[in-house]
């Protein structure tokens, strides 16, 4: 007696039937994929894939300190910014850092690698850091803010840009020292930013009004604030915006915190109250999704474990708050694009397992979901700070999570493709890049145990990510330690031939597969 086992695979459904020799393997899951005949579902930005440089790296300043504590001390010069920590949270929590270094070859090698993408350079010290006059370095930042932006470190950030093909994202200041008696945001700081960045060849493409205005007490908003001050407020920044530099993409609100516990816990400003307040006006709807407070914020709710990081639940928060959002952007903004601008795997600098290879499933999964969903920007938190940096702070060798941005870059087009829902076995299909005709299937296998089958009717190349054990800090492809070569020189990718039929997915492990020849009319 035979057993058919059914896999919807975007418009291939195939029916796989075990007999005879194959009962010994029955548990093992097994879908089929034809990617001819995958449907279009849509397109995404070719900068769709993204990062975050917080504001705080740039200007220097206490950003969440690591689990492996470092001796670092602000020097004489960087002290002015040395206490932006946000508002009501423990110091203990945070640690010094010195500017980043925007010139470190290295650096901009491995960001250059990610071309082209946006650079968000935001976070909570945004909120209330103040840019300079002049070239002149203050003591001290004035009142009403905790942090200063020298030029020279603007600057820095803007031939970054440049060095990496990169298009610079940020947001405000709209702490009290931006506001008239009456408390009403005053557009000078955005403007003299702008007209900074302009001045010395460089732009801003897209800007939220302020981060997180959800959590805006924490962020150092005036005292009472609400969302009949933020519409007042964001109604200024619009029209400032729009007569100034109507070329430059408005997003908001930026929202955080309404669909987790450990943020839901946290006192915040309702978004719909928000949006009805501030009325229709923005290019693109964002929002920032965590799917948990991390281990360092250990006192509120909501914390997950590395037990969960494979689990159905954890993967599918992200779906949970864009749907959310999404909703929101329905009802206020219709239509408009949808941009992740803040996501890592959790607030409060990450776990200490965000470093490994185990957050990978979490990273490239989040990537294939919201690209499915049509989320046409994601900026992950961070390139290089903290334990969810995409690099090691010190270092800046590529952590798990570089390299599977790496692939990504190199393998998944704009053009997404349907390649259906499973669960244990994430299916995710884009056309390629560069090659016309050419589909990039990405299956994740989160079964800890169980190996899973993939069954192409064509030849196939086939990259699979993997590591000595989940938590390791490095990555395999193909069995091979990624490293760096004798220059800094980043590995060349090599395939591994698989022939039409079965494609073995081993447990707990990330495989591209690239399909040279695919028919697919959709990749012509």
């Amino acid at each position: 007696m035979t057993r058919p086992n059914c896999f919807k695979v975007g418009m291939g459904i195939v029916i796989a039937t075990l007999t005879g020799s194959q009962k010994a393997a029955a548990q093992v899951p097994t879908l089929s994929v034809d990617p001819s005949r995958l449907p279009r579902l849509g397109t995404i930005d070719e900068r769709f894939q993204s990062y975050n440089v917080e504001m705080v790296e740039v200007t220097g300043g206490k950003f969440w300190k690591p689990y492996v504590a470092s001796a670092s001390a602000p020097s004489a010069r960087d002290a002015v910014s040395a206490g932006n920590i946000p508002a009501s949270k423990n110091p203990d929590l945070y640690e010094y850092r010195a500017p980043i270094d925007l010139l470190n070859p290295r650096l901009r090698n491995l960001a250059a690698a990610l071309a082209p993408a946006y650079m968000r350079v935001s976070g909570t010290s945004a909120n209330n850091t103040y840019f300079a006059e002049s070239d002149e370095t203050l003591s001290t930042p004035p009142s009403g803010f905790s942090a200063l932006l020298g030029r020279e470190r603007w600057k820095g950030v803007i031939d970054f840009a440049h060095a990496v093909d990169a298009k610079i994202v940020t947001s405000m200041a709209t702490s009290p020292g931006v506001r008239d008696p009456a408390g009403l945001w005053q557009s000078d700081q955005a403007r003299r930013l702008i007209a900074y960045t302009k001045a010395v060849g460089g732009s801003i493409a897209a800007a939220e009004f302020m981060n997180e205005p959800t959590l805006a007490a924490m962020g150092g908003a005036p005292r009472g604030y609400d969302a009949a001050a933020y519409g007042r407020d964001f109604k200024a920044f619009h029209a400032f915006i729009k007569t100034s530099e109507p070329d430059l993409i408005v997003l908001g609100p930026g929202s955080v915190g309404e669909t987790t516990a450990s943020q839901s816990s946290i006192e915040a400003i309702s978004t719909r109250d928000m949006l009805a307040a501030a009325g229709s006006g923005i290019d693109a709807f964002s929002y920032h999704h965590y799917g948990a407070a991390s281990q360092r914020c250990s006192g509120i709710p909501g914390q997950t474990t590395p037990e969960a990081a494979l689990s159905e639940e954890w993967l599918a928060s992200t779906d949970q708050t864009r749907a959310f959002y999404q909703a929101l952007r329905d009802e206020f903004e219709p239509g408009k694009p949808m941009w992740l601008t803040e996501t890592a795997d959790a607030a409060c600098g990450g776990n200490p397992w965000a470093s490994t290879f185990l957050d990978t499933f979490r990273y490239l999964d989040q990537l294939g979901r919201l690209a499915r969903a049509g989320v046409q920007v994601v900026a992950h938190n961070t390139l290089a700070s903290s334990d969810y940096g995409l690099l090691d702070e010190k270092t800046l060798r590529p952590r798990p999570n570089y390299w599977a941005a790496l692939l990504w870059r190199r393998l998944m087009g704009t053009t997404v493709l349907d390649a259906g829902v499973h669960h244990g076995t994430h299916v995710y299909a884009h056309c390629q890049r560069v090659v016309p005709g050419a589909v990039t299937l990405l299956a994740i296998n989160t079964d800890r145990t169980t190996a899973a089958i993939l069954r192409l009717p064509t030849t196939s190349e086939r990259y699979t990510l993997s590591a000595d054990h989940l938590q390791s800090p490095g990555a395999r492809l193909n069995g091979a330690a990624l490293e760096f070569g004798p220059n800094d020189d980043l590995p060349h990718f090599a395939g591994v031939r698989s022939p039409p039929g079965s494609v073995e997915l081993a447990p707990a492990t990330i495989t591209f597969l690239t399909i040279g020849d695919s028919g697919n009319t959709a990749c012509g």
